[in-house]
């Protein structure tokens, strides 16, 4: 069977620097206008930069690693050839101006096919593979990094079992199941068929299912149904190092993340402050382009987070200026853009990403390897709304990151339905 020649396109290298490893027993094809934008990113300050550069090192270091040279193809173990592609082919029938990088890359990559090779052109831009199947090279999508969102991994299900045993979970607090098949830290939510119920957590560990914790209301705010009620469990944890929310806007993520928070913070002190962070980046902007200082450029992106503060501070009753005036005072809430979380070590720290599904998969990583010890993370958002141009609802990191943490112990996850936001916002997330 003759090989496959995968040409990658610029995007799928920024996406995954190590894609030129994901192709075994093919050819992996880098045109040179793919090295010229790598080489114009490398020295952006942001995540970007950073897969640009690991990009240019790791084709620079495979010399090293296989057997052969660039301009031949080197081979590597996995049976894989990479090469890099000089030429293009510019007298197409059609006008593509050569001016533009993705032209050039489409037409190295049918230079390739008219010379016999097996092609597939691989971007993560839509619009680039529409192009290069309008001239009729095969085009897909970078499947690497990717976790199916239709059956993503839920949190919580239902569970039937006899009325006894409810009874009996109610009477001690838990009820022994070793030979149920659990994710560490799912919830259930038992029924019987004399229509009795309760709601538990798996605990691993001691193969059983537990009560969820007790608590007041927290910030003057209360879960209104089940998966919110499971949710604050799992934020109120400390032995959960990894939380994530994923769910439609009005669902509760983020003012839940905020007040949970706030009383392990203000109320608890089991962590010396809260950092909230958002990406910057919905549309490619960088916050460099608003003027003033960084709180200044940052108070427009994190003007939900403000909001949520002022709802939770009114809750308490009193006056929510004081209130808010004293937790802003405290210093114990910390605001940061994405950008600027790399290279920082965060101890003890209750640290909340808001709109985490316009992360990749390397930025997650890198938010996630932050932590130092004794830190909570929570990631929230909602991956049917993707704003990055390059991400979608099965390649962005909060999805990856429900599919890669599911089985670990540190981690629990909830996916919310129901919008309690408002009759019109629930209304509005059904039909629209």
């Amino acid at each position: 069977m003759a090989h496959k020649t995968f040409v990658l396109d610029t995007n799928v290298l920024l996406h995954d620097p190590n894609s030129i490893m994901q192709f075994p027993r093919s050819h992996v094809i880098i045109p040179v206008a793919v090295l010229e934008e790598l080489d114009k990113m490398k020295k952006l300050p942001n995540e970007l930069g950073k897969n640009a550069r690991d990009s240019i090192r790791l084709l620079d270091s495979l010399k090293t690693i296989g057997k052969g040279n660039l301009h031949t193809g080197v081979k590597l173990e996995s049976g894989a050839v990479v090469r890099i592609q000089p030429e293009v082919r510019a007298d197409y029938k059609y006008t593509f101006a050569m001016t533009i990088n993705d032209n050039r890359i489409i037409m190295a990559a049918f230079l390739l096919h008219e010379q016999g090779e097996k092609v597939v052109f691989v971007s993560k831009d839509f619009g680039a593979r529409i192009k290069a199947e309008a001239i009729g090279l095969e085009a897909e999508d970078y499947e690497n990094l990717k976790y199916n969102f239709e059956s993503i991994y839920k949190g919580i299900r239902r569970l039937d079992i006899p009325k006894h045993s409810i009874d009996e979970f109610y009477k001690d607090g838990h009820l022994d199941m070793p030979d149920l098949h659990s994710h560490p830290n799912e919830y259930y939510i038992l029924n019987s068929p004399e229509h009795t119920s309760a709601v538990a957590k798996y605990d691993t560990s001691r193969q059983r299912l537990e009560n969820l914790i007790k608590f007041p209301n927290i910030w003057g705010i209360k879960p209104r149904n089940v998966e919110q009620r499971c949710s604050m469990d799992l934020l109120l944890r400390d032995d959960i190092k990894l939380v994530t929310l994923v769910g439609p806007a009005g669902t509760g993520k983020t003012l839940m993340a905020l007040a949970c928070g706030m009383k392990k913070v203000f109320d608890d002190g089991s962590y010396s402050r809260i950092l909230v962070s958002r990406p910057i980046m919905p549309l490619g902007r960088d916050i460099g382009y608003l003027p003033g200082s960084k709180e200044e450029k940052l108070l427009p992106w994190m003007q939900p987070i403000f909001d949520n503060l002022e709802y939770l501070c009114a809750s308490t009753g009193g006056e929510s200026s004081d209130t808010l005036k004293w937790v802003l005072d405290s210093k114990k809430i910390e605001m940061e853009a994405v950008t600027y979380i790399r290279g920082r070590s965060l101890p003890k720290m209750y640290i909340i990403v808001d709109e985490a599904q316009n992360l990749t998969p390397h930025e997650i990583k890198t938010i996630i390897s932050r932590a130092g010890e004794g830190t909570k993370v929570v990631l929230a958002g909602d991956p049917t709304q993707i704003d990055n141009p390059y991400l979608d609802k099965d390649s962005n990191g909060l999805t990856y990151a429900v599919g890669k943490f599911m089985e670990h112990r540190l981690y629990g996850h909830m996916f919310l339905e129901k919008t309690e936001r408002s009759e019109l916002a629930a209304l509005a997330a059904e039909i629209l």
